[in-house]
């Protein structure tokens, strides 16, 4: 595409700590010969604005795309037409990946806010395979992630009550965040209340009353997408022994 260009190789050493493609070569202690193939195939695109497609739901699988800033949701339709949320992807997290076995995206993913990605286009990396030791076995420990991820919803979706449902959600964007080095207990939530709801499972009138009582249970400030965590422990302790911690983690 004309507004992509190759991302230097000191963008990828320095400032790329935090994007989700960092996760290709920085576990695996790649020296700079390596870096510097997957250099020569890393992308860059300009900024999408809220409401923006990354891709649609059937579009042809092309590429793995890394969250550089901002933040995305993902869903698919139902057989009645209405949407389901799957994951949302904040600064950091990889796209696409369930999309490789077959050939087409089953979901769209859609900016949830101004946002930037990287993209390692999926041909490339197939051939990149062959020539940086660990590679491949690293890509499938990411879908391996992406399979522990859908097993844990599962779980969230099927036993946990209403309440240890949004506190691991909270709890997930504040493992997330941590990760990457921001705050844990200090965001914003750029998804509405709505997609939350949609996400867990629940009516949005059920979302706002919990977040009320967090509020008055002193675990949480909430001033509309503005969320401090008060109490950690106490979140974790009304949650269920499924918590999923993986860096690449979609679920909320």
């Amino acid at each position: 595409m004309s507004d992509q260009k190759v991302v230097e190789i000191t963008q990828v050493s320095q400032a790329c700590r935090r994007c989700g493609l960092y996760h290709l070569c920085g576990p695996m202690g790649l020296d700079e010969g390596d870096m510097a193939k997957l250099d020569t195939v890393l992308k860059r695109r300009h900024s999408l604005q809220k409401g923006d497609y990354l891709y649609r739901l059937g579009e042809p699988f092309t590429a793995i795309y890394a969250v550089r800033a901002g933040s995305f949701k993902s869903y698919t339709l139902l057989d009645d037409g209405t949407d389901q949320i799957t994951g949302f992807q904040l600064a950091g997290d990889l796209l696409g990946l369930g999309a490789i076995s077959t050939k087409k995206h089953t979901n769209a993913a859609r900016a949830l806010e101004t946002a930037s990605v990287c993209e390692i286009p999926f041909d490339r990396i197939e051939s990149l395979a062959g020539e940086i030791p660990g590679l491949h076995y690293h890509l499938m420990s990411l879908m391996s992630d992406e399979i522990q991820h859908d097993q844990c919803k599962l779980v969230l979706l099927a036993k946990m009550s209403a309440e240890a449902r949004l506190a691991t959600f909270l709890l997930n964007i504040s493992e997330r965040l941590t990760s990457r080095g921001y705050s844990a207990c200090e965001f914003n939530l750029s998804m509405s209340r709505n997609d939350i709801a949609n996400l867990l499972g629940m009516a949005v009138e059920t979302i706002s009353r919990l977040f009320s009582q967090f509020q008055e249970s002193g675990l949480l400030l909430a001033n509309r997408k503005e969320i401090t965590l008060l109490d950690l422990d106490g979140l974790r302790a009304i949650t269920s022994s499924c918590s999923v911690k993986s860096n690449n983690s979609h679920v909320s």
